[in-house]
């Protein structure tokens, strides 16, 4: 049985490789000191604990063991965790992925804030994009969460690429099962221009792989697929300018880059770990000032 939770005080946690430079602890704890709340925010990086992506079940039972309230789950993890929870929120169930885990009691109770994030970015740095073709890069647990929030927002047809070409089949499977056999249709990368093809008709291209996080630099796809008229939304935000989205800037692209995205997930797991309702707009100005002073720091 996990320790009694005491009230007005958070323990919560990070798990996925390469987190030490994810700037959600500070975000959660600056948040937390507004609300006047004892909060703490802990890495649990795989790389540093030597530990696979696979362990992430362990992980798990320990925090919920350790009194932990909560844990937020990244990169390789989200959709690994499923089969070591108790019970799914809907939208995590839809999705197919995690990055939110609650626990209740000795329950562990897993959520999606991805996808509601990714909306709420969307509209705020995009609000105008037209959205009739987008092609999606990325069919993991972030591209199931970023395809979902452009279909629920009314995107005609997504259009998905992914390394593993049976893990992009399966999302788009997924997603005409639930929007309709119209909304999305899976890719090849491993086939001629597909991608090349897909991007001289979309409107926009949403990026959802690790590449161009600090640990995995580099550009997602050759420089010369993206054009002016192309709108491109990052999530990756460590760094906020990645090279796709300085690239796609150079190029006469609309950009998003992931920030947006990474304040507005944080503040919907806030509120489910805490019960209580974060102000967003704050700590959109807190990622300001943590960037701001990242900056300076490098």
């Amino acid at each position: 049985m996990s320790p009694p939770h005491t009230e007005g005080s958070y323990l919560v946690g990070l798990v996925g490789t390469g987190i030490g430079p994810s700037l959600s602890p500070a975000l959660h704890e600056r948040e937390a000191d507004e609300l006047g709340l004892r909060y703490l925010y802990r890495r649990l990086d795989l790389d540093v604990l030597g530990l696979k992506a696979t362990a992430i079940g362990d992980l798990v039972a320990a925090a919920k063991l350790a009194g932990f309230d909560g844990l937020n789950v990244t990169h390789p993890c989200k959709q690994l965790v499923l089969a070591h929870l108790d019970e799914l929120a809907p939208e995590a169930e839809a999705l197919g992925a995690v990055n939110t885990v609650v626990f209740e009691g000795d329950r562990a109770i897993g959520h999606n804030t991805d996808s509601s994030g990714f909306a709420r970015s969307v509209g705020l740095g995009l609000p105008d994009a037209a959205l009739d073709d987008v092609v999606l890069l990325g069919a993991g647990g972030a591209g199931a969460a970023v395809a979902h929030a452009l279909l629920t927002l009314g995107a005609g047809t997504i259009r998905i690429f992914d390394a593993d070409p049976s893990r992009a089949g399966a999302l788009a499977d997924a997603l005409r099962g639930r929007f309709g056999a119209e909304r999305a249709e899976a890719g090849r990368l491993d086939r001629g221009d597909g991608l090349a093809a897909a991007l001289a008709r979309a409107d926009g291209l949403a990026h959802a792989t690790p590449t161009g996080m600090a640990a995995h630099p580099g550009l997602p796809l050759p420089a010369e697929l993206l054009r002016p008229g192309l709108w491109v939304a990052d999530i990756v935000y460590r760094p906020l300018d990645t090279p796709l989205v300085t690239t796609a800037r150079e190029r006469g692209c609309r950009v998003l880059d992931g920030g947006k995205m990474a304040v507005f997930q944080a503040a919907d797991a806030f509120r489910l770990f805490t019960g209580h309702e974060p102000d967003a707009g704050r700590m959109l100005r807190h990622f300001d000032a943590l960037t701001g002073e990242t900056h300076v720091r490098t």
